[in-house]
């Protein structure tokens, strides 16, 4: 579980979180939804420590990461796996490499080791015998395949994801979704996803916290937002579905 209290930001005397407080639940997708500019990411970014908010704290599992000693910062970003926008992986690097990456700086581990972690994220994601391809060699949902593979293989507590469907046709985004879905019940890991993808809030959003200019403006479940009588939530979500039938046509 994390908890996030009175959360606020601003760059260049621009305030652009205002004091935001919510709890994200062990087990579950979390989702962080709303309009481009609105702050969902800068939110991730304060939760995940990539940024130090002006006023507030993130607790994980009652540990301060604001607040907290050097040693609980550095335990907390152990349990922390992130899934980049882009995929985030190292050209330079093959598929074993990148997934590997993350055990070679946190762990100790024998090589041998890591391998056979290397091999069984990857196997769990649905790729096998790509190991020492080129990340130039693959798909774009092959590229999110390996970026949750190397975002799992030190076993994390806590999974962020900024928007996994990114750049992906909308039958590769579900299988993502579905991914990440399972992942998060099989592992009870503590799941926030960024995103603005309808099908994601419907198909996955055990809880949902919606941001408007900085603002939260609503909290609950994929079935609560179709029945909220909030204006603003409402035009998000047509507009949302519009574009994306207009994109189909």
């Amino acid at each position: 579980m994390i908890k996030i209290n009175n959360i606020s930001k601003s760059f260049k005397g621009k305030q652009v979180l205002f004091d935001i407080s919510g709890t994200f639940f062990k087990g579950k997708n979390n989702l962080i939804i709303g309009s481009s500019g609105t702050g969902k990411s800068v939110l991730l970014k304060n939760i995940v420590g990539l940024i130090t908010p002006d006023l507030g704290d993130v607790k994980y599992n009652e540990r301060s990461f604001i607040n907290g000693s050097e040693q609980d910062r550095k335990q907390i970003r152990r349990e922390i796996g992130m899934l980049f926008q882009g995929s985030a992986l190292f050209d330079s690097k093959n598929i074993e490499e990148n997934v590997k990456f993350p055990l070679d700086i946190l762990t100790d581990f024998p090589e041998d080791e890591k391998i056979d972690r290397v091999n069984f994220c990857l196997e769990r994601v649905g790729l096998v015998n790509i190991n020492k391809k080129m990340p130039s060699e693959i798909s774009g949902g092959m590229k999110k395949r390996v970026g949750i593979a190397r975002a799992i293989v030190n076993k994390p507590n806590y999974l962020f994801c900024d928007e996994p469907n990114s750049g992906l046709d909308p039958q590769t985004g579900i299988k993502i979704d579905n991914l990440i879905k399972e992942i998060t019940s099989e592992y009870l890991i503590t799941t926030i996803i960024v995103t603005h993808d309808m099908n994601s809030v419907i198909e996955m959003g055990d809880h949902i916290m919606f941001l408007l200019e900085g603002k939260k403006l609503w909290e609950g479940t994929n079935d609560e937002i179709t029945k909220s009588d909030l204006k603003e939530l409402n035009d998000f979500v047509f507009a949302t579905q519009l574009m994306k039938r207009m994109h189909l046509r």
